[in-house]
Parts: C-alpha cells; sequence; structure tokens
C-alpha cells in the first residue's frame, strides 16, 4: 500500500476537544505548527485517523482539514521562510 504525505490542520472550539485532537494528531503525525501536522498515512491509517478525529469534534463548531500532498516518496512540496523545521523523510508507520 502506497504511503502519501497530508497536512492535517484544525481549528477546535473549546479546550478539551483541542487537547484531545492534539493528541490525537500527535500519534498519526509530526508537528509543524501546534495545530498543523504532517502525516504520511496508508488508506487504512487515513481511515482510523478520520473516524478518530470525527468521534472527537463538535461537527457543527470545529474544523478539520487533510490536504492530500502526493506519495511521500515525492519530491518536498515546502518551502518555508524563518525557521526551518526538520521535515520527516518518511512518517511512522501506525499499528
Amino acid at each position: 500500500m502506497a504511503r502519501r504525505r497530508y497536512i492535517l490542520a484544525y481549528d477546535i472550539m473549546d479546550d478539551k476537544r483541542l487537547r484531545r485532537v492534539h493528541s490525537c494528531a500527535k500519534t498519526y503525525g509530526y508537528a509543524l505548527q501546534y495545530s498543523v501536522f504532517i502525516c504520511d498515512l496508508d488508506s487504512m491509517e487515513l481511515t482510523h485517523l478520520k473516524w478518530d478525529l470525527g468521534a472527537m469534534i463538535a461537527h457543527g463548531e470545529d474544523r478539520v482539514a487533510l490536504i492530500d500532498l502526493g506519495e511521500v516518496t515525492s519530491p518536498t512540496r515546502f518551502e518555508f521562510l524563518g525557521v526551518h523545521p526538520v521535515l520527516p523523510r518518511q512518517g511512522p508507520t501506525i499499528i
């Protein structure tokens, strides 16, 4: 199964839900900023991430964005100004 790189970004209105979503995001990816993560996922991991987040958020208040950047082996699509974080070459496999 090919792994794809995603940007996960969220805006959560409640502090308790925010902490839960942040903890979940750390399970699946690497933090670029507090509410922005890089996640390298196969299709099953993506399904699990969506399921986990969908169960945590208030669908009428919160926002979560998943942006598909393509296969993990593709050249990096990031450009930074200022401090440049070290990006993973390939993310962890979620078990």
